[in-house]
């Protein structure tokens, strides 16, 4: 496969190439290739970066298939541009036990692009027994109970330990539900999990960090030695409490903030105190949605606008560089789970997305390739929209 006519960043410039691509991998990058081949793609006017990867993300399948599954939430991945996806363990059954791990593991041959799991940290995610940590392991990446919030600490310092001999990442859905769920719920959970890491010297990721309070917190305590990471989403950094609707695309968890700490996350990302940007893409029903907003259950879906987000807010705005939104968006999270990740050059893996920088686009709900279409940010304009997803090699998504 040869890209021809595509942009890269060259040293901190865009520079056209030609890309030759081979079983996976690049052969060459070259300002231009003359030979002729049969499959070729001419990228005048767009940009070819590394696929996204993407460490949070709920694909609903098995059991909440109504929502999503792994081929169409894996289908909205890559029209996003993502090309690899980790899927976090709420499904049903979870993925505690070697032979439901196994089985989803087995289901995830499926995906669009490339999906690893996360296992329960706890039975059933039920917060009162560990998973069969052995069991599960050749079949996940990490380990979570995310969407459940594991509150007794006893059982997270025995599954800390566990991790730490498995050698494998415990992330976090740090929430204190004794102090409600307003920042200082999240702020305290941060606090008291760093506590245990310390104690316990397991490695961990927070997850979805909204609070500056909370990015202070982790700060400290990488500062003091700790093997932790961390991660936000577009729209803590993008959206808050005076900007949301009374609506249920507006509904998460956490909660939008105040105006300040969507502020001061921005600025721990931007500042590089924080590692990574994540989707938390939870897609759900319609029919969910809506109703009465205590009732309707949180999360949003993400995977089709998270590099637009980021390229137009962040990038095409001088706030960060091209470089800095592939070390958030795919280097840092790839190294830190140990997963693929695209590089332009010769030898570098072909998973790429590639964008269009200038064509100013208006997303909309009937665009959506997710099975749920619960997006807070229908009907916002945005640049850097993805065109074509190429995993290991191969055209997974294409508009032209």
């Amino acid at each position: 496969m040869l890209l021809r006519n595509g942009s890269i960043l060259v040293s901190g410039r865009m520079e056209k190439r030609d890309v030759l691509i081979e079983n996976g991998i690049v052969l060459k990058v070259f300002p231009e290739i003359t030979e002729r081949y049969e499959e070729e793609y001419d990228l005048t006017g767009l940009v070819i970066i590394p696929g996204a990867v993407d460490v949070h993300a709920h694909l609903r399948e098995p059991g909440f298939t109504h929502k999503e599954t792994i081929k169409t939430g894996t289908l909205s991945a890559v029209k996003g541009g993502i090309t690899s996806v980790m899927a976090m363990p709420n499904t049903n059954p979870v993925p505690d036990c070697e032979e439901t791990a196994r089985m989803i593991f087995e289901k995830a041959g499926e995906a669009f692009n490339r999906v690893f799991l996360y296992g329960s940290l706890t039975k059933g995610q039920k917060g009162r027994e560990l998973s069969d940590i052995k069991g599960i392991k050749p079949y996940i990446k990490a380990l979570s109970d995310d969407g459940t919030c594991l509150s007794d600490l006893g059982i997270l310092k025995e599954g800390m330990y566990a991790a730490k001999e498995e050698d494998l990442i415990i992330c976090s859905h740090a929430e204190a539900k004794e102090y409600g769920l307003g920042p200082e719920s999240e702020v305290k959970a941060v606090e008291r999990e760093i506590e245990l890491v310390k104690e316990t010297g397991c490695k961990y990721h927070f997850c979805h960090l909204s609070t500056g309070e909370s990015i202070k917190a982790v700060r400290r305590g990488i500062n003091s030695g700790l093997d932790i990471t961390s991660e936000v989403t577009p729209h803590h950094i993008f959206l808050c409490q005076s900007t949301m609707e009374r609506n249920g695309n507006y509904k998460m968890s956490p909660a939008l903030r105040s105006f300040g700490d969507m502020r001061l996350t921005l600025s721990g990302l931007i500042s590089g105190f924080v590692d990574m940007v994540a989707t938390d893409h939870a897609p759900h029903t319609e029919e969910e949605k809506t109703g009465d907003f205590d009732n309707i259950p949180n999360g949003i879906i993400g995977f089709e606008t998270l590099i637009p987000l980021i390229y137009t807010g962040l990038v095409r705005t001088g706030k960060l560089t091209y470089e800095k939104m592939f070390d958030y968006l795919t280097y840092n999270p790839a190294k830190r789970f140990n997963l693929p990740a695209g590089r332009i050059e010769e030898g570098g893996v072909a998973d790429f997305a590639i964008i269009s920088p200038d064509y100013m686009h208006t997303y909309t709900k009937e665009e959506i390739l997710s099975r749920s279409k619960n997006s807070p940010f229908i009907g916002t304009e945005l640049f850097g929209m993805n065109k074509m997803t190429i995993v290991n090699g191969k055209v997974k998504y294409k508009e032209f």
